[in-house]
């Protein structure tokens, strides 16, 4: 590997980062943040999903995501209902209000990837994403091995 190549994971890092706050700024009239548009779009995604399912999906804790949708339900965008099978459960569904609101979202996000690729061919997008693509599949074979190897070590298999 070249020695220039050593700071790819700092610049990918860097990039999601600014990402993230660019996107911030864009929605800051809307009056949600990142997390809760997140929220959001992962419920318009697959509605009915439960807490604990949106947390593994968003990579937090429960308590963030009970936190996130209880301030979504108090502004009349999400409504908890029972699970059908788990009485313990809540599954989430978006209100009709969302639904305007998701696709002003949608818009910002759209202006929030045409600021990123700003300059860019679509070549050069189509080879971007098909080497991010291979970057994360890398990472995740080598993450799945490694759980693989833990398990065979525990006993488990």
């Amino acid at each position: 590997m070249k020695p220039e190549h050593a700071s790819i994971g700092l610049l990918l890092i860097d990039t999601g980062r600014l990402l993230r706050k660019r996107f911030e700024q864009n929605v800051r009239g809307t009056g949600l943040t990142r997390a809760q548009w997140q929220v959001l779009k992962e419920i318009y995604l697959k509605e009915g999903l439960n807490q604990g399912a949106l947390a593994e999906l968003l990579e937090v804790e429960p308590i963030t995501v009970g936190r996130l949708v209880d301030r979504l339900e108090q502004a009349g965008l999400i409504e908890r209902r029972p699970h059908p099978t788990d009485r313990r459960a809540w599954s989430l569904y978006l209100l009709p209000a969302a639904h305007p609101l998701l696709e002003t979202l949608k818009h910002i996000a759209g202006e929030t990837r045409a600021e990123l690729l700003q300059g860019m061919s679509d070549t050069e997008i189509d080879e971007a994403m098909r080497l991010f693509a291979k970057m994360k599949d890398n990472l995740i074979a080598i993450m799945s091995d490694t759980a693989d190897e833990r398990r065979v070590g525990n006993g488990r298999r």
